[in-house]
């Protein structure tokens, strides 16, 4: 049974840093294309940062390009998504997602939910 886990979201004040971490179960992430989507409140989920299945392609959202750093550790199974200099309309739940195939620009232009395997999110929030 393949499981995906979400965790390391919290509260920030504006300008801290949070590291997002998901953990899959029952799948392997390097034969996987991955990504992070957020969704806030009134507004349409956003594919925030995705990387291909080979792991060699990373694609970032305009909103969050030169803050938010996407990594793949493939021996611990697990993908961390490093977000400095926050901001309020960060704030969203933040959801984990994997894929077989796609590109990384791809992955994040599709809904969430025609993806094969997703967590449950992690609530960020980032006050003023």
């Amino acid at each position: 049974q393949v499981q995906v886990v979400e965790s390391g979201g919290g509260l920030v004040q504006a300008g801290g840093s949070l590291r997002l971490s998901c953990t899959a179960s029952g799948l392997s992430l390097a034969a996987h294309g991955m990504g992070w989507f957020r969704q806030a409140p009134g507004k349409e989920r956003e594919g925030v940062s995705c990387i291909s299945r080979g792991g060699l392609v990373r694609y970032y959202a305009d909103s969050v390009q030169g803050r938010f750093t996407m990594s793949k550790d493939n021996a611990k199974n697990t993908l961390y998504l490093q977000m400095n200099d926050l901001k309020p309309e960060d704030t969203a739940v933040y959801y984990c997602a994997a894929h077989p195939s796609g590109t990384a620009w791809g992955l994040c232009h599709t809904s969430l939910d025609d993806l094969d395997y997703r967590g449950q999110g992690t609530q960020v929030t980032v006050s003023s």
